[in-house]
């Protein structure tokens, strides 16, 4: 999703203002927009003379999102971007795993991260030594791992999956006759795709494993991991029936990375794209998202008209890391440069062109 253009175009450090004012004065605070239209303005002239584009999840803050950022979305849309960018310097305003996955596939670029450490508890939560013991313990068994994963992990999975397709490639697996699919490693998104698909899921890492939870008593069965995103697992279904009795007529959205639980308790689930396109879409009386919070004020000022409970407090600590201030250094500086070695790149990049060939 391309955006942002007029702003980009900005003459001055005035007009700059003027147009971020006009988007973002319902989420983001006059003296600020002052400051950073500032950077935005430097940002947009120094990218256009180094041959950068900048890549920003969902879930940065408004006044760089709207502002600086040539291409937005979900990592999934952001994968298929990078692969096709014919820029010198990718910036990848988001976190470590995302950035990695631009350089997975576009090795000869200079890929940028603007923040030093801007993790990933998911991604952290699983190592590629963890999936070689899983591929030991069942041999032939295919892997299929989540993008937010880090390059170590992608080198060892078989295909690689979002949160927008991960239903696709299960089905895709099992249409070809592999009855059983290692999953990694998110749980709750693990849990959420095996009831889509139809089919049950053990976790047989988990130390209250039973002998009756071997995969082998199963026809069909996904092995999970027990990862978690430390934003999505804060929210409970006790927030949902809390928000319900305020407000009768929301309409509720939450992210696959939910619970189970709260995903049932929603009125509708799914990533970040679809989560965007369903309030573009859709008309309801009002809205609350289950998921990061920034992304629900980069919604806002995309959709003025419409009305969006402000109930979410939930930042992610690695996104918010993220700033215009260390982007323009990044720039500047081509600071803070992806490098991975060139035979893992090679390996996680089969995981990552099979997962674009899913749509």
């Amino acid at each position: 999703m391309t955006k942002n253009t007029a702003i980009q175009n900005a003459a001055s450090i005035e007009e700059t203002y003027e147009l971020m004012k006009a988007r973002l004065s319902r989420v983001v605070p006059d003296f600020e927009l002052v400051h950073k239209a500032e950077l935005a303005f430097k940002i947009n002239r120094l990218k256009r003379h180094k041959n950068a584009v900048i890549l920003a999840h969902n879930y940065m803050e408004p006044a760089l999102y709207h502002s600086v950022s040539d291409y937005m979305g979900d990592s999934f849309e952001l994968a298929k971007i990078s692969a096709e960018s014919d820029a010198d310097i990718i910036i990848f305003c988001g976190v470590r795993f995302m950035a990695e996955t631009a350089k997975i596939l576009n090795p000869t670029r200079t890929v940028l991260l603007p923040a030093e450490k801007a993790g990933c508890s998911l991604a952290a939560s699983l190592t590629g030594d963890d999936v070689r013991k899983l591929k030991a313990r069942f041999p032939g068994v295919p892997v299929v791992s989540y993008v937010n994963t880090y390059a170590d992990v992608k080198a060892e999975t078989d295909i690689c999956c979002t949160s927008s397709n991960a239903a696709k490639v299960i089905t895709h697996l099992m249409e070809r006759g592999h009855d059983r699919v290692i999953f990694l490693p998110d749980e709750y998104l693990a849990k959420n795709v095996a009831a889509e698909v139809g089919i049950p899921i053990l976790f047989p890492s988990h130390p209250t494993s039973r002998k009756t939870d071997d995969p082998a008593n199963f026809e069909r069965v996904m092995l999970g991991w027990e990862g978690r995103c430390e934003v999505h697992e804060q929210f409970m279904v006790e927030d949902i029936e809390n928000v319900r009795k305020q407000f009768p007529d929301v309409v509720i959205l939450a992210h696959p990375e939910c619970s189970p639980e709260v995903v049932n308790a929603a009125d509708f689930s799914g990533s970040t794209r679809r989560m965007i396109e369903y309030v573009r879409d859709v008309d309801a009386p009002r809205y609350l998202l289950l998921t990061e919070c920034s992304m629900g004020d980069n919604i806002v000022a995309e959709n003025p008209h419409k009305e969006m409970l402000r109930l979410c407090s939930v930042r992610c600590p690695h996104m918010n890391l993220i700033t215009l201030e260390d982007t323009l250094a990044s720039l500047e500086q081509n600071r803070f440069e992806i490098n991975l070695p060139e035979d893992l790149m090679n390996r996680a990049r089969a995981s990552l062109d099979r997962m674009l060939e899913i749509r």
